[in-house]
């Protein structure tokens, strides 16, 4: 019995996971699609490396911030909140980074790469302390 319901919970988390990276795949496509209208003499290859590094420093680690208020707030709301919030967290950072001495070539891949991390830990420990609750 309880197998089953984890293999229950496990196809769950797996369509969610699924129905929220068609989301994100979707928003990188309008993104894409919209800075080609925009710089429509610019190579596809360009813009796709803009648009790709501007979500990995601003989308996904907003994104992954405002997991833990998965429950309370729809996709969209999520993703913009993050954005911005995102923006914000790394420009502090990296001001205080570089006052600390740190090159600024390595704040484009640390910083995000750490808000992401930060961001999953608390929404993991987030559904860990719900589940205890329950």
């Amino acid at each position: 019995m309880i197998k089953l319901e984890l293999i229950a919970l496990r196809k769950e988390v797996f369509d969610l996971v699924r129905k929220e990276l068609v989301h994100i795949s979707l928003l990188f496509l309008l993104v894409l699609f919209i800075f080609k209208i925009a710089f429509f003499k610019e190579n596809l290859v360009v813009l796709l490396r803009t648009v790709l590094s501007l979500f990995w420093l601003f989308a996904l680690p907003g994104y992954f911030v405002m997991l833990y208020w998965k429950e309370k707030l729809e996709f969209i709301e999520r993703i913009v909140i993050g954005i911005a919030l995102s923006a914000g967290v790394i420009g502090a950072f990296s001001y205080y980074l570089g006052m600390i001495g740190l090159n600024i070539k390595y704040h484009a891949a640390l910083l995000p790469l750490a808000i992401i991390i930060i961001g999953l830990i608390a929404a993991i420990n987030k559904k860990h302390k719900n589940q205890t609750e329950n």
